[in-house]
């Protein structure tokens, strides 16, 4: 689903029409929070999640915090609910066997960093991953999931898009008031330039500032010519970063977050980059769902989260 632009927008008619839903929708969550059986376990939970619905930047976020203690030589396993899998019960995802279909195209791509489990009761994924010998357990979202207990939480969000107009759905972009999620959470990540205007912070929460960063693979991105398309929450985002490589694009086609690649959509997508005497280009996240006649002919473009003050992550955990 595609956000509507009002979500976005300071004043708008639709928002303020909506707002009773956005009172009950925020009622509910509080409520569920309130009144949660929060399972508690040995290892360390981390919770990556976000106050908005859609992408935010959680999953490289993820990714970023895997690497940082797999660097201090401990067991760290991911946690995912899997969306838009097909697979049900409590796994392993095992990236040479399993396809994004039935796990989830995220779970998949993080699996080739770390062990990824994935559960549509996030509770039993951690008792699985546990009982496998992590010590770390993060979780990819779940902030508003109230049936464990989480020794930290953080929240995602994008430093241009922010909390939109600060409205719960389905006035605005929030799972929760802005100032309620802020009660339970321990950092808040902005990811790339803080274009948006936040208000004021509570003292508590630690602000921690990064942003998405091309990896280098060699690639000559300022040679050639190249069609790129994006099936994520902002694809505008992917777009950017390729031309910040250098990358001539000559057209851009945003897909539906999670959309499914079959043949009818890269058939097409091919005959008009072959028209165009152009490279066909996607992100990470939607390479791993390409078909595999497509795996070869689609190049991808990885990113990765960089902070800006890798002392602040550190001292976060160290606190």
């Amino acid at each position: 689903m595609k956000a509507p632009q009002f979500w976005y927008e300071t004043i708008s008619w639709k928002a303020t029409f909506l707002l009773p839903l956005a009172y009950l929708y925020n009622m509910l969550t509080y409520l569920r929070e309130k009144f949660g059986n929060y399972q508690k376990y040995d290892c360390l939970t981390i919770c990556v999640g976000n106050l908005n619905v859609g992408g935010t930047g959680k999953t490289p976020t993820t990714i970023a915090l895997a690497d940082h203690f797999l660097e201090k030589g401990l067991k760290v396993h991911i946690v995912s609910r899997g969306y838009k899998g097909k697979f049900q019960g409590t796994f392993l995802v095992n990236p040479r066997k399993h396809k994004s279909d039935e796990v989830g195209d995220e779970p998949l791509l993080m699996s080739e960093f770390t062990s990824v489990w994935v559960s549509k009761k996030r509770k039993n994924g951690i008792a699985a991953a546990e009982k496998a010998g992590a010590q770390v357990v993060i979780l990819d979202d779940g902030f508003q999931d109230s049936s464990f207990h989480k020794d930290f939480s953080i929240v995602v969000v994008d430093g241009k898009r922010g909390f939109g107009n600060k409205k719960c759905m389905p006035a605005g972009p929030l799972r929760e008031n802005i100032s309620q999620g802020f009660k339970r959470a321990d950092a808040l990540i902005i990811v790339g330039h803080r274009l948006y205007k936040f208000d004021a912070f509570p003292e508590h929460l630690k602000i921690i500032s990064s942003k998405l960063k091309p990896v280098e693979t060699g690639m000559n991105w300022k040679e050639g010519k190249y069609l790129a398309f994006a099936g994520i929450a902002d694809p505008e985002k992917f777009f950017a970063t390729l031309r910040s490589v250098g990358a001539n694009l000559i057209d851009c086609v945003a897909l539906s977050d999670h959309q499914r690649l079959n043949e009818q959509i890269l058939n097409r997508l091919e005959r008009k980059a072959k028209t165009a005497q152009a490279q066909l280009v996607t992100t990470e996240k939607d390479a791993v769902r390409l078909p595999n006649a497509f795996r070869k002919k689609v190049l991808s473009l990885p990113v990765r989260i960089e902070f800006d003050n890798k002392d602040e992550l550190e001292n976060l955990f160290n606190n």
